[in-house]
């Protein structure tokens, strides 16, 4: 079955496992080596607001940073922190019984990360940089409906999900020609990295999925699917007119949006249904650069941006225009303006919201804040922050 794509893709050392400790003086101390985990979980938890204030109190107590979303489907987070920290955390979660068994998965933290987390004040005025998606020293916890946007409250990855594929068993069940790969991701995300031969939706948004899916397959609903006839012996028997789902294999970046994906397939009617267990993050961490089927970078939603094989940083920056990734060449042509657009939004923004980037910029730098709002790291020079604050002020006065 041929199932259309829309764009080709634009074309370290293993991480320790979460509960491991460090168990020599040549390796770095766990309580001060900083460690990105991210993590959910499904859930019956309609008092999930209860957990709001005691959990942005403890991240904040431990200096945790990152996001974490609650709703009455369960919990979705990335944090960064020390081990420590990061572990008393993910203990506090796990001690409600309706947590407990998270799917997390590990990343590394660069050396300039690293130096970004520790010389950030909380006195500094403009926190991390207000436009990053993941600021390095500050947590926000948010009640939302769903832990990942689906828009379909009748999908419950609870109830029943597709079966999960190690990453090492990955690679022969998509080299299979009868499996249909699908990525299951934003269209901003597969132009910098997927799956050799996967399909991409194109999707702008996870809740676009569903019509896709429509489009492509229109198969019937479930109870549908099987049309059956009675012949002239009084036997049931399959209709020639019987539409048969084919083999699909699903991905993400972390796993989660797969749980609904194929959630959601099963229910249209799909009998085999697979997802890679952990997500690509997992694969890249677990499958030697040789062997994998992998191509390109995997785009992940803080301030790594991307990540390689080995998950070690990738090579792409993000645009504070629009939150897309963005590339060395991107970054050469005439669009491309710090802080401001890139060659993916420039013509989608106006006058008035790329001069208001602008201002927000030159807030930033006044403010002693290095690299703008992509890196959160406050000058070590008093003085030379309190002349470029009196500079700015005399310019925005005059």
């Amino acid at each position: 079955m041929t199932v259309s794509s829309c764009s080709p893709v634009s074309v370290t050392s293993r991480p320790v496992p979460i509960s491991a400790a460090a168990d020599s003086d040549d390796q770095p101390n766990p309580h001060s080596t900083l460690m990105v985990v991210s993590f959910y979980r499904f859930a019956d938890f309609p008092d999930h607001a209860n957990l709001r204030k005691p959990l942005k109190e403890l991240c904040e107590e431990l200096r945790v940073s990152g996001g974490i979303i609650l709703a009455p489907e369960g919990i979705n987070g990335s944090i960064c922190g020390t081990r420590d920290s990061v572990e008393k955390v993910l203990a506090v979660i796990e001690s409600d019984s309706r947590l407990k068994g998270l799917r997390k998965i590990e990343s590394p933290v660069s050396p300039e990360e690293e130096a970004i987390h520790h010389g950030h004040t909380s006195s500094s005025p403009l926190a991390a940089g207000e436009d990053a998606p993941f600021r390095w020293d500050h947590v926000r916890v948010k009640l939302k409906k769903e832990i990942v946007t689906l828009g379909m409250p009748a999908v419950s990855p609870i109830e029943k999900v597709g079966k999960y594929v190690k990453p090492r068993e990955w690679n022969a069940l998509i080299s299979d020609p009868d499996t249909v790969v699908i990525d299951v991701r934003n269209n901003y995300e597969t132009r910098i990295g997927k799956f050799k031969g996967a399909v991409d939706p194109c999707t702008a948004a996870f809740r676009d999925f569903p019509s896709w899916v429509d489009d492509q397959f229109e198969l019937p609903e479930v109870e549908n699917l099987k049309q059956q006839s009675i012949d002239s012996s009084g036997l049931k028997t399959e209709s020639p007119e019987s539409k048969k789902a084919p083999r699909v294999a699903m991905y993400c970046t972390g796993g989660i949006r797969c749980e609904k994906a194929t959630s959601f397939l099963l229910q249209k009617g799909f009998e085999e249904v697979y997802h890679l267990e952990g997500g690509i993050l997992k694969y890249l961490e677990e499958v030697p650069q040789p062997e994998s089927l992998w191509e390109g970078e995997c785009f992940v939603f803080d301030k790594r941006v991307s990540v390689e094989h080995g998950l070690a940083p990738g090579t792409f920056k993000l645009c504070y225009g629009c939150k897309q990734p963005v590339s060395d060449a991107d970054m050469e042509t005439p669009e491309w303006e710090h802080g401001v657009t890139c060659p993916y939004c420039y013509s989608s923004k106006s006058e008035e919201e790329k001069e208001r980037a602008r201002a927000r910029k030159r807030q930033f730098e006044a403010c002693g804040i290095l690299g703008g709002p992509d890196k959160g790291r406050r000058s070590t020079s008093k003085e030379e922050v309190s002349a470029k604050k009196k500079s700015y002020n005399l310019s925005t006065s005059s």
